[in-house]
């Protein structure tokens, strides 16, 4: 698939040569900082060395005074209080964290807590009636809910006829009328003036544990152990890593690499982890397995991993959640497989902007990740559908630059419920309304998309020369970390260079050297999932390469290496 490489414009010389002279560093590095809007010493400072000094403060927040009264009361009241928490990685996280803080740092009484996590099949997203009727057959007066709730408007009526109050922490965008919970802690509240809007729903629980932390003279450094969990949150949701995302990721970071939690260190020993982890390796090595636990089981064990306080129960959760996992990628690769048939055979497939998919027997637990990989063969947005409770239900995915929250409410006529973010949502309806809504979507989509938001981009930071891929550019990219959202990992682009040796590897992926026809420099290549560039790079002639620059370790010896992210035939001039 084609794609259109976005090169950022060049910083000033009189803003980035300053820079790189105060900090000391090579303008190419410099320019990157430029375009992070690191502009002096201070402000390099502050990102290479985040501090947990800089977060805010939670009263900021809408509500949080009256949350954290609440809270205070019912523990001193001796009242029971129930964490509910979404199926995903950011709930089960949040309600680990949660849980785990309450049971060691605060007064409870063990008997007057415990967390509940809703079945994805049995109940659905976000706070059920069966969840609230389990709280009230069981004497819990008090919901903390985290990652859902902001749209739950008639469950929280339904609690308070039970006499059930709510604490809701979510990070979602509140629909035109807030749930009448007795706090509701969103900082995308209209009226909400807490400076940071991109926290993730662990994010927003953090807050509230903070302000409580605050409030009852507790010493912040009880509570930030649990920053690993907030990491976690935080990379496998997608929420931008700037800001106190940021912040929190980095020593959430460091303290997974120092002194991981059993949970985690399973997770790690099962996925093969045996250098310092990052970002990368949360999202593809974690985060598959935690959400596993709510896509073919149930999110209880994620917890219960998450909670785990040796090594042996922490193994056997492990263990659970990767053969889990492993039932989700047999489930994701069929039914993916099933979705791009059903594309092809549609009537004019070429011309939709959309895709909208409904077969009653999918598995719900995969919806999501089928959705992403049909983008990845077909750029629009997409939404697949399955049955579920006598309903349709599913997922949608968006491309760069859509937002197909905004293109599912002006269908929300056809919908019985729907939630999300611009990139990422979730829908039920009635399964006589699938072809009406995908009619309607399709021609909401297609009066708003442009075509080049049809199209994928590659975002490039900088051209630079092969001299600059080395290992002391290596160094200090890694120190840019944690990347992701906002601040992702730099790309590079060197134009003119030679194909070298191109094989195939793998199948699918392609290694290769690159040689600078003046200098003689040469680098080696990795490409994955490019081998159908193996004709191009088998012709020997002048290509651009866009990269990143990586390290490989081999027989004990490690080399920096360009990973490949797109290639193309120089234009000679």
């Amino acid at each position: 698939m084609n794609k259109i490489w976005r090169i950022k414009p060049d910083p000033q010389e009189s803003v980035y040569l300053p820079l790189a002279k105060a900090i000391n560093v090579n303008p190419f590095l410099a320019k990157l900082l430029t375009q992070r809007n690191i502009l002096d010493f201070d402000a390099a400072k502050a990102y290479f060395r985040p501090s947990l000094n800089f977060i805010h403060s939670p009263f900021l927040m809408q509500d949080m005074q009256k949350a954290v009264g609440r809270l205070a009361n019912a523990i001193l009241s001796k009242e029971k209080i129930l964490v509910f928490g979404d199926y995903d990685v950011d709930g089960t996280t949040s309600v680990a964290m949660v849980y785990d803080f309450l049971k060691n740092q605060t007064e409870i009484l063990l008997e007057n807590l415990a967390f509940y996590i809703p079945d994805r099949y049995g109940e659905g997203y976000g706070i059920s009636t069966k969840s609230i009727d389990f709280a009230s057959e069981n004497g819990f007066s008090l919901i903390i809910s985290l990652d859902c709730g902001i749209k739950s408007v008639d469950k929280i009526k339904y609690a308070n006829t039970k006499n059930i109050d709510f604490i809701i922490c979510d990070h979602h965008n509140p629909g035109d009328e807030l749930p009448p919970a007795f706090a509701v802690l969103d900082p995308k509240r209209s009226d909400c003036d807490y400076p940071y809007k991109e926290l993730s729903g662990c994010g927003v629980g953090f807050k509230l544990l903070q302000a409580y932390c605050m409030s009852q003279n507790i010493n912040l450094e009880k509570l930030y152990p649990y920053l690993d969990l907030l990491c976690v949150s935080i990379a496998a949701d997608i929420v931008p890593m700037n800001g106190e995302n940021r912040i929190f990721s980095f020593h959430g970071l460091k303290k997974i690499n120092e002194s991981p939690r059993e949970g985690l260190k399973a997770l790690g020993a099962i996925a093969g982890f045996k250098k310092e982890l990052n970002i990368s390796n949360v999202v593809f090595g974690f985060a598959p397995r935690i959400n596993a636990a709510g896509r073919i089981a149930h999110a209880n064990g994620a917890v219960e991993l998450l909670l785990a306080d040796n090594e042996a129960i922490a193994k056997k959760f492990a263990e659970n959640l990767n053969v889990n996992n492993t039932s989700r990628k047999d489930f994701d690769s069929s039914i993916t497989l099933e979705a791009i048939e059903m594309i092809e055979q549609q009537e004019n497939f070429q011309e939709l902007k959309s895709t909208v998919l409904f077969k009653s027997d999918w598995h719900k637990g995969v919806v999501g990740i089928v959705a992403s990989r049909c983008i990845e063969k077909y750029y629009r947005p997409t939404i697949i559908l399955t049955e579920s409770n006598g309903k349709a239900g599913g997922s949608a995915r968006s491309v760069d630059g859509f937002d197909v929250y905004e293109a599912i409410s002006e269908c929300e006529d056809l919908l019985e419920q729907f939630g999300g973010h611009t990139h990422a949502a979730g829908m039920t309806l009635k399964s006589e309304n699938v072809e009406a809504f995908r009619t309607k979507f399709e021609r909401t989509v297609s009066s708003k998309i442009t075509p080049d938001q049809l199209i994928p981009k590659i975002d490039i930071d900088v051209e630079v020369g092969l001299e600059f891929a080395n290992a002391k550019t290596f160094k200090i990219v890694k120190q840019m970390e944690p990347f992701g959202p906002c601040n992702m990992t730099p790309v590079f682009l060197t134009k003119q260079v030679l194909p070298q040796y191109p094989r195939i590897v793998g199948e699918k992926h392609l290694k290769f050297s690159v040689k600078h026809p003046l200098t003689n420099i040469q680098k080696d290549c990795i490409a994955w999932g490019m081998s159908d560039y193996f004709e191009l790079l088998s012709s020997l002639k002048p290509i651009d390469i866009c990269y990143t620059i990586v390290e490989n370790t081999f027989n004990d010896n490690t080399t920096i290496e360009l990973n490949i992210k797109d290639l193309r035939a120089s234009i000679t001039t």
